[in-house]
């Protein structure tokens, strides 16, 4: 209440000049009529040129990415993580991002299959789609004349051969090669490039010249033949596994003619290796340098590296090493590389935790589904996520991630078309419904989704269905 001098002071001073000041009543009104008065406010996008992924939740607006349009300007490095519980839609945005970049003609697509269903990789019905034959290495159809790619193809340079043959062998050893095993891999290597000139070198001609090192070998360096031989026992072991152990038939020939690397989308089916083996790491390692000498060309064309179950690669610290030169290398020459990920604990913690965090590091796009709140807590802590985007993650609905693109962080919808459903929801579960029509689970997934979106929406503008405005 108000003291009496104040109230006679106030009376006297409108009683000489008049009342000064105009009280107005509050006038109630809904947030449909208000928002004629406080104008939407949205944060800049990532530009209209590139593919589009969906529409942002919060905004309602299209939301369109391309790492070769940003890069340079709003991104110092074209390459993308993506991370999320299985089921979250990871697979789904991978499949429409490739299908609508291949839309423009100077794209290129290599895809590393780790997942399969009835026998063939999960991106078999894309590449029937687009008219392409998976690369399928299997060591069982490699026999019987199936698909080879040969370490030791003149397509890739002497220096990258050499390098090819180490990095088998110490993912293989579970450690590096020493100075007298690689001295023994090189003089032998050297002697099989040399001596072979009427076809193509195999690693069988390797794993015979570490067993018989020719005498040269041993007084060039000014020691004993059996010392040379004994240097070379562990390393022709090794190889002798992709020679005549579980890997056989795969590498251990001429590589196979007919495989097109002009092709706008190559696939190669890993589905038939199992994914903890020793096995799928050496694969990575020879697709890699294969990929590196015969695919990466300075030709102007922008290309796409997409790997699944991509914590093989960074699990296994000569492979991530291998991989991280790639991504320096391609860079220069127009490589985005996407990795999907599971969990971020398969490789932070792993036994690649430094070549993992350099990898991490030059990824500048991250996408993020759902995850449990303790793994996503640890994500945000590794990716420098901001609290309201860790806080969210658990709480995503399928299909719905959180973007961060050099720190501008969106809440994303991804949006199918008709005509992507059939080839991108390829589990069984969709497979056995008609092709041309959603199931009922799906359509209820979809508007839960949204609904969900809608919730997060509200909650985070701390809007309501009314507003006081004075």
């Amino acid at each position: 209440m108000r003291d009496p001098l104040s109230a006679l002071t106030d009376a006297f001073t409108s009683f000489l000049f008049g009342k000064v000041e105009t009280t107005r009543l509050p006038v109630r009104t809904s947030t449909g009529q208000a928002q004629a008065v406080y104008l939407p406010t949205a944060a800049p996008g990532l530009g209209d040129s590139g593919v589009i992924i969906g529409r942002e939740v919060y905004s309602g607006k299209g939301y369109i990415y391309d790492p070769f349009q940003l890069y340079g300007q709003q991104l110092p490095a074209p390459h993308w993580l993506v991370l999320g519980e299985s089921g979250n839609g990871k697979s789904a945005l991978e499949k429409t991002y490739v299908l609508r970049q291949l839309r423009f003609k100077d794209r290129q697509v290599v895809v590393l299959d780790a997942q399969g269903e009835d026998g063939v990789g999960e991106w078999n019905l894309i590449a029937q789609e687009l008219g392409i034959t998976p690369i399928r290495l299997d060591p069982t159809a490699a026999l019987n004349g199936g698909i080879r790619l040969n370490p030791l193809d003149p397509s890739i340079t002497t220096t990258g051969q050499l390098a090819l043959l180490r990095t088998i062998i110490e993912v293989a050893m579970g450690h590096g090669l020493d100075e007298r095993s690689g001295f023994a891999l090189k003089v032998a290597h050297a002697y099989v490039n040399e001596t072979i000139i009427d076809r193509q070198p195999v690693l069988t001609d390797i794993v015979e010249q570490l067993r018989h090192p020719e005498p040269e070998s041993a007084e060039a360096m000014n020691v004993d033949l059996d010392d040379v031989r004994a240097w070379g026992l562990d390393v022709a072991l090794v190889l002798d596994r992709l020679v005549d152990g579980d890997l056989r038939g795969m590498f251990d020939g001429p590589t196979t003619v007919g495989i097109d690397l002009d092709a706008p989308l190559i696939v190669f089916d890993l589905s038939h290796i199992d994914r903890n083996s020793i096995a799928m790491p050496i694969l990575m390692a020879i697709v890699g340098v294969w990929l590196e000498h015969t695919w990466i060309r300075p030709d102007r064309k922008k290309r796409i590296f997409l790997v699944e179950e991509a914590w093989h690669i960074i699990n296994s610290p000569f492979v991530a090493q291998l991989f991280q030169r790639l991504l320096k290398f391609g860079r220069r020459l127009g490589l985005s590389f996407v990795a999907v990920v599971h969990h971020l604990s398969d490789v932070v913690d792993g036994a690649a935790a430094r070549e993992a965090a350099a990898i991490l590091k030059m990824a500048s796009t991250r996408t993020i589904y759902a995850q449990k709140a303790d793994e996503a807590r640890a994500t945000g802590r590794v990716l420098g996520l901001p609290r309201w985007a860790v806080e969210i993650i658990p709480t995503l609905t399928p299909g719905i991630a959180v973007w961060d693109v050099n720190g501008n962080v969106q809440v994303v919808k991804h949006l199918i078309t008709e005509a992507e459903r059939p080839l991108v929801f390829t589990d069984r579960a969709m497979t056995e419904t008609s092709a041309d029509m959603l199931s009922d689970d799906l359509r209820a997934a979809e508007l839960e989704a949204e609904q969900r979106a809608a919730f997060i929406e509200q909650q985070m503008s701390g809007s309501s269905s009314e507003s006081t405005v004075a």
